[in-house]
């Protein structure tokens, strides 16, 4: 492989990657009895639509056929691209959850 394969391979990886996250995200809003927009709009007030989110939803399953995602995992994926600010408005739900 020469230098762009291997770059254009890293880029792939990482909007795999990314994609996963997405959902992991998403599905855990789900689980949660969320909206996964409203959520991500919460941390990012004055970004637009957000095209992967969107088009991620279109993989989620209802909250009966999901299987559990941790808090824990769902707050580790985030912050490991860089998503601080959805992991904190994360964290706020999980706080409210345990309040009720």
């Amino acid at each position: 492989m020469n230098k762009k394969d291997i770059e254009e391979k890293v880029i792939q990886n990482y909007q795999q990657d990314e994609n996963m996250m997405i959902l992991v995200f998403a599905q855990w809003c789900i689980n949660n009895e969320l909206d996964p927009l409203e959520t991500y709009k919460k941390a990012y007030p004055d970004q637009g639509n957000n095209l992967a989110l969107h088009k991620t939803l279109e993989l989620t399953v209802p909250k009966e056929e999901a299987g559990e995602i941790a808090d824990q995992t769902v707050l580790g994926v985030l912050s490991l691209f860089g998503n601080d600010d959805l992991a904190f408005v994360v964290s706020q739900e999980i706080e409210k959850r345990g309040k009720k």
